[in-house]
């Protein structure tokens, strides 16, 4: 179950059942729709690391959020070891550590991240960049989205890579 608070048909939906017009239940699944501009699941948005995401899909395969990253603001480089990343660039520029190399993300582009491909996420500009992220399958991320939600900078930086690592995320050491 996510950490944060949702109501009762997310919650049982989340966990990995939908009810059925009989009352029976389904492992979660797409189910067919439209997620409005502006809005996400629930009416959930999260601040990550000082970015904004907002879920707007999500079931056993799949899941995907907007994300807002102001000014200066980052995803230190991490590896998803069971899962394949994509970036889709509505608005702005990213820079990207993916493996040892640089490279550069704009406007239109799409950024694909390989499961256990390590790699980083910053927004070097002075203009508030706009993205859309997926992952496949969707495993353990949205529930750590919730266990991170609203971290401070005051937040212990250990415990913040030991739940990351509980939802198979796991963080880079520093580079000395």
């Amino acid at each position: 179950m996510p950490f944060g608070i949702v109501s009762k048909p997310l919650e049982t939906w989340l966990n990995g059942a939908q009810p059925k017009d009989d009352g029976s239940v389904c492992p979660m699944q797409l189910t067919a729709g439209i997620t409005k501009a502006n809005t996400g699941l629930e009416g959930i948005s999260w601040n990550i690391l000082g970015q904004t995401y907002v879920p707007k899909s999500l079931n056993e395969h799949s899941f995907s959020w907007h994300a807002t990253f102001p000014p200066g603001t980052f995803v230190p480089p991490h590896i998803h070891p069971t899962q394949d990343e994509f970036i889709y660039m509505l608005d702005g520029r990213l820079d990207f550590v993916l493996g040892c190399r640089d490279f550069v993300g704009t406007t239109g582009d799409l950024i694909r991240l390989p499961m256990n491909q390590a790699h980083g996420i910053f927004n070097k500009i002075d203009q508030t960049v706009k993205c859309f992220f997926w992952v496949a399958p969707s495993r353990r991320l949205f529930d750590l989205f919730w266990g991170i939600h609203n971290l401070g900078p005051e937040a212990n930086p250990a415990e913040v890579v030991a739940l990351s690592a509980q939802h198979e995320v796991d963080f880079l050491p520093p580079e000395e």
